[in-house]
C-alpha cells in the first residue's frame, strides 16, 4: 500500500463518520472490508506517518494543547493528527504551530478541554479490523511481527526528533510556537 492509498482509507473513514459514528469506528469498518494483508500494509503506513511526527516541536504543540503531554499521550496525539486527514496532518507536520488554526483546538481551548486531538482508539484500528476479518481470534500482533520480519529492515530508520527544549518555559514556547502559545498560555506569565 502506498501513502496515497493509506490517506484514501483515512479520508473514506472521515467521510463516513459523524456525531453518531466516531472516526475510529468508521476506520475499523473501512479496514475490515479489506484483506488481512491490506490491513497489515495499512499498519505499516500508519506506523510510518505516525513516526514522522515524532518530533520535539510536535510534542511541544501537544503539550500546549493538552496542558501537558506524557509519552503515552503523545502517541495518542500523533494518532489524532492522522485522524484529522492528510491536509491537516501535513500542515501540522510542516508547522506544528498551525494547529492554532484548527477548529477543534480553538473550541477545546475556549472550554478548557485538554483532550482535543488526542485519539487513542485510532492506534488500535488495524488490530480491531484484523480480528473482525479473521473472526477466529487469529492474533494481529503475531501476524504483524511476521509481516514486519518479512519486510526490508533497511526501510526502517529514525530521522531524529530535532532540537529538544523546555516545554515548561513559557517564553521558549512563545518563541517556538507563537500562535499556539498565545491561544493556550493566556494565564501564564
Amino acid at each position: 500500500m502506498d501513502t496515497s492509498e493509506f490517506w484514501t482509507i483515512v479520508e473514506a473513514a472521515r467521510s463516513a463518520g459523524g456525531p453518531d459514528r466516531p472516526f475510529a469506528e468508521t476506520l475499523v469498518d473501512e479496514l475490515a472490508v479489506r484483506t488481512k494483508d491490506c490491513v497489515l500494509s495499512y499498519q505499516e503506513r500508519f506506523d510510518e506517518v505516525h513516526a514522522a511526527v515524532y518530533r520535539w516541536d510536535v510534542w511541544a504543540a501537544a503539550y500546549l494543547i493538552g496542558g501537558g503531554c506524557s509519552d503515552d499521550s503523545f502517541t495518542d496525539f500523533r494518532a489524532g493528527l492522522i485522524a484529522l486527514g492528510r491536509h491537516w496532518y501535513e500542515k501540522a507536520a510542516a508547522c506544528p504551530d498551525s494547529l492554532a488554526e484548527h477548529p477543534a483546538v480553538i473550541a477545546a481551548v475556549r472550554v478548557h478541554r485538554d483532550e482535543a486531538l488526542f485519539y487513542e482508539e485510532v492506534n488500535y484500528a488495524s488490530s480491531e479490523a484484523f480480528a473482525r476479518i479473521t473472526g477466529d481470534g487469529e492474533d494481529f500482533y503475531e501476524a504483524w511481527d511476521t509481516y514486519r520480519a518479512s519486510r526490508d529492515s533497511s526501510e526502517r530508520g529514525s530521522e531524529g526528533m530535532g532540537e529538544d527544549f523546555d516545554f515548561d518555559d513559557p517564553d521558549e514556547m512563545r518563541r517556538r510556537l507563537p500562535r499556539l502559545a498565545a491561544l493556550c498560555l493566556r494565564d501564564a506569565p
